[in-house]
């Protein structure tokens, strides 16, 4: 199946072909069709899978014929976080731009003046965040009752973040009489309500089981001492098969943290996290598009909504706490139909949440096995290395024994009285002899005399 068997307009399949994609996603080819025909649409799709074209590309020619009107939007794009509602604007310019469509884009962290003034002139296609629409709404600066077209984007994150009072209280402003579209990786109960009680009749679009991982993505777990996490990460992003990476981190300070000690350790590392100002943030995500920087360590506000084609690596450096979010964490690699490899660095403290996460994937991480394709053995040996406190491993002074001078003449009768007895190894040498893999060094030879 092709782009031109959706029924998309000839503008639309250029802008398309210009982007360089030959044929639909699978998610693409189910959903475009009927988001055509003004259908509701529930679709349940993982990260990664195109999506966010599936409802900018029909809604595209839908909102073609139209006007709008000042402070009117004629359609509505709710997205949790300020990275995702950025991605989708880059997605409506670069697959609009044969179509006379005005935007606009709000969101937290950035100046109203701007936002307002885009609203009074009137915007085709509004792209939301909930809070900032609810306040510019309770301003007055927003009407919503000739709003035709309404799509609420990753539902489930809208769930975790708090979001679902906000979205049924948007929903109830909308003309009732609207098409509505909601696309989520997964449907827990409250997510099932929604739509129930927002969406007409809809059409359920599922393209793989919810909440599995990309099968592009070759997952590994690497279990690790917690003093070892910095030294294992530095040998991960020092492998020669590494190219870039996104290593997510749970805590804000922990994301600092470790991208202040990367830059000391010599990476071109960058940092996104919630108290960073939008801007800051933008520029940081388009360094590590440009490829200014190599890694980018983040908190869970890029798990979903960094799209950048050819990451070779995620790295957990922190197990998330929510198993959903290792799914949206490490769908930031193997995108558009790319490999990638994704690689969580696990304490003893973690199995929970580790057992958890198998458990909502459907089956066990593998354990890092030493092949050079995995992780880099150096990483292993630091990762293996069994806990011992500093107390066990210090060992206790011996005491000093008090021995009286012995002539030289007792010492030739004890010598030949005694048969002269070979040297005992060191303890220290014949640990290492026995882990030794191959022909002793001669340095390592423990001689008789």
């Amino acid at each position: 199946m092709t782009f031109a068997d959706l029924g998309l307009s000839d503008e639309l399949l250029r802008s398309v072909a210009d982007s360089g994609y030959g044929e639909p996603t699978p998610i693409q080819s189910a959903a475009i069709p009927s988001v055509l025909m003004g259908k509701d649409l529930v679709g349940i799709a993982q990260t990664g899978t195109g999506k966010t074209a599936g409802f900018v590309l029909p809604m595209i020619d839908i909102l073609h014929q139209g006007r709008s009107r000042a402070r009117m939007p004629r359609s509505l794009i709710l997205e949790p976080t300020r990275e995702l509602a950025m991605q989708v604007a880059e997605n409506f310019e670069k697959y609009g731009k044969y179509h006379p469509l005005s935007m606009a884009l709000l969101m937290g962290g950035v100046q109203m003046g701007d936002q307002i003034k885009a609203l009074e002139k009137g915007v085709d296609v509004l792209i939301a965040t909930p809070g900032r629409l609810m306040d510019l709404f309770g301003r007055g600066k927003i009407m919503l009752n000739d709003c035709k077209l309404l799509v609420i984007d990753e539902a489930d994150r809208m769930l975790d973040m708090g979001f679902i009072p906000d979205i049924e209280e948007i929903c109830a402003k909308l003309p009732k009489d609207r098409q509505t579209l909601l696309f989520s990786a997964t449907m827990p109960p409250p997510i099932q309500k929604l739509s129930q009680k927002f969406l007409s009749d809809p059409k359920t679009v599922e393209v793989a089981r919810p909440a599995t991982a990309n099968v592009n993505i070759e997952q590994r777990l690497v279990e690790v001492r917690a003093d070892k996490k910095k030294d294992a990460l530095r040998g991960i992003l020092r492998h020669e098969e590494f190219k870039n990476a996104i290593v997510f981190a749970n805590r804000k300070t922990t994301v600092r943290e470790l991208a202040s000690s990367l830059k000391r350790s010599g990476f071109a590392a960058g940092q996104i996290q919630g108290d960073m100002d939008q801007s800051d943030r933008i520029a940081e995500f388009d360094r590590f598009k440009n490829d200014e920087i190599t890694i980018l360590v983040a908190s869970d506000v890029a798990a979903r909504g960094l799209d950048v084609k050819g990451v070779s690596h995620v790295i957990n450096f922190d197990v998330p706490w929510q198993p959903d979010d290792y799914i949206h964490r490490i769908g930031r690699t193997g995108r558009a139909g790319l490999t990638g490899i994704a690689i969580t660095l696990a304490t003893r403290e973690d199995s929970e949440a580790i057992g958890r996460i198998e458990k909502l994937i459907g089956h066990k991480i593998p354990r890092a096995g030493g092949k050079p394709s995995e992780v880099p053995a150096s990483v292993e040996k630091a990762a293996a290395e069994p806990a011992k406190s500093d107390k066990a491993a210090r060992p206790k002074p011996a005491k000093a024994e008090r021995t009286r001078p012995v002539s030289p003449a007792k010492q030739k009768r004890a010598a030949k009285a005694e048969p002269e007895q070979p040297s005992k190894p060191s303890p220290v040498l014949e640990d290492i002899k026995s882990e030794w893999n191959g022909p002793l060094p001669s340095f390592l030879s423990v001689s008789a005399d």
